[in-house]
């Protein structure tokens, strides 16, 4: 499945670029909408609910307000504020719950506020990237540095990680090997990057030498790829679960395949824009 979906959303990204990649845009959405759901499970193991569809729509918010920014030229304000509106609706929805349901409140809350922050908030920084010159080009270089870092740290990880895992307890069996495999082929990709696309991968803001630009891009995106990977290890292992879900076989939930992806978007948007831009 996972072998399947990985070129799917890149020929999403590289054969449907209309309407500033409209496609991709709803894919973002979309596992955005689902990651939300998931992260809402998980939330759930502590005591604190929100019913899922409601997970679901608040999760969407963040990106489809980037959205209407980025395809229907809207003002870039939206975006502050429809997600303050979805805080509102998560403060003040249960203000007139009954006695029984009060005890609830302060959970809701909580589920409410972090669905809408995790994933949706981290992913809609791809969805700028579409306004982009060369914005095809450019998200597949974000989405190569990032699965770079994670085929060649699980590989690296299998060959020479036996003696050497353990070292980070959130996350068990990853290993100091497989880490600079991954960090190394992330590098690797932006090195390539700036080298064989010199017209679109040319520092500009900062005039640095182009490998250097590139050793920078890589090494910073894949240490939140990294991170990225890390941080939803520490959630899952905190309600003691595996994975955040079932959706994908071999591969849990949506959660543990864009965890990378989500904190690594707004990490490759900033460097991007200050070294490239």
């Amino acid at each position: 499945m996972f072998c399947v979906a990985v070129p799917l959303v890149v020929g999403i990204v590289v054969f449907l670029p209309q309407y500033h990649h409209l496609a991709a845009n709803i894919v973002v959405i979309a596992l955005s909408s689902l990651g939300a759901v998931e992260f809402a499970g998980l939330i759930k193991k502590t005591g604190a609910k929100i019913p899922l569809v409601e997970a679901a729509i608040l999760g969407a918010t963040a990106p489809l307000s980037m959205t209407l920014v980025a395809v229907l030229d809207m003002n870039s304000q939206i975006v502050p504020s429809i997600l303050i509106l979805s805080a509102l609706w998560v403060m003040v929805s249960r203000i007139f719950s009954s006695k029984e349901k009060l005890k609830d409140v302060l959970g809701y809350t909580v589920a409410g506020l972090s669905v809408i922050l995790y994933p949706g908030l981290f992913l809609l920084w791809i969805i700028p990237m579409t306004r982009w010159d060369n914005a095809t080009q450019i998200i597949c270089l974000f989405l190569l540095i990032v699965i770079a870092n994670d085929s060649v740290a699980w590989v690296f990880g299998m060959l020479f990680g036996k003696n050497n895992r353990d070292i980070i307890p959130a996350s068990p069996n990853k290993s100091i090997a497989g880490y600079a495999g991954g960090l190394s082929a992330s590098v690797l990709i932006g090195f390539i990057a700036v080298t064989l696309l010199p017209d679109i991968f040319s520092p500009t803001r900062l005039l640095l030498p182009r490998p250097i630009a590139g050793f920078l891009l890589g090494l910073f995106v894949g240490i939140a790829a990294s991170l990225g990977d890390l941080s939803e290890s520490a959630l899952k292992r905190s309600v003691s679960t595996k994975d955040s879900g079932n959706i994908i076989p071999g591969r849990g939930g949506v959660l543990d395949s864009i965890d990378s992806i989500a904190l690594a978007a707004p990490v490759f948007y900033a460097v991007y824009w200050f070294i490239f831009r």
